[in-house]
C-alpha cells in the first residue's frame, strides 16, 4: 500500500507523520508491505529539512526525520493508494486538485485517532513547544489508528 501524508509546507506535520508511520511499520515488520512518503501543497520550504523544532521534539520521542520538504506533484494523486490531509483547509485544497477518480483516496489523518477525537492536526509552525509536542502526541494516536484499520481489513495485500 502507498500512503502520502500532507500539510502545507512539508516542513512539520506530514513528516513527522512519515517518520512515525515508518517507524510503526518497522517495529511490526511490515515495512516490504508500504511505501511511505509526505508532501505539502506548496513549494515555499522545497528541499529543505524539517523545521529544526519539529525535528528536536521528535528526537525527543526516539524519532529522527529526514525527509526534505517537497510539493505534491499531479502524478501523487494516481500513485498513491491513500492521500491524507492534517486539516480541512488541507482536505479542500487536495480534493481541488484531485481528479474525481482520484478523490475517494483523501482522508482526514486525525479521523483515525482512537485516543483523541480532533477535527484536524493543528500546525505548530507559528506556536510554541507545547503545540509540537501535541502534534507529535495526535501524530503517534492516528498512525497508530491507521494502521490498525488497513491492517485489520487486509489492505496492505491488495497493492
Amino acid at each position: 500500500m502507498k500512503i502520502l501524508f500532507v500539510c502545507l509546507g512539508n516542513i512539520c506535520r506530514s513528516p513527522i507523520a512519515e517518520t512515525v508511520f515508518n517507524q510503526l511499520l518497522a517495529e511490526k515488520g511490515l515495512t516490504e508491505h508500504y511505501e511511505i512518503d509526505s508532501a505539502g501543497l506548496d513549494n515555499y520550504h522545497e528541499g529543505e529539512l524539517a523545521d529544526p523544532r519539529m525535528r528536536r521534539h521528535a528526537e525527543l520521542h526516539g524519532y529522527n526525520i529526514t525527509h526534505r520538504s517537497r510539493p505534491i506533484k499531479p502524478s501523487d494523486f494516481n500513485h498513491f493508494d491513500l492521500i491524507l490531509g492534517m486539516d480541512p483547509s488541507n482536505i479542500r485544497e487536495l480534493l481541488s486538485r484531485a481528479s474525481e477518480a482520484n478523490r475517494h483516496k483523501i482522508k482526514l489523518l486525525g479521523d483515525y485517532c482512537q485516543q483523541h477525537t480532533v477535527d484536524a492536526i493543528p500546525d505548530p509552525y507559528l506556536g510554541v513547544d507545547k503545540d509540537f509536542e501535541y502534534v507529535i502526541e495526535l501524530v503517534e494516536d492516528a498512525c497508530a489508528g491507521l494502521l490498525l484499520e488497513i491492517e485489520s481489513n487486509g489492505e496492505h495485500t491488495r497493492s
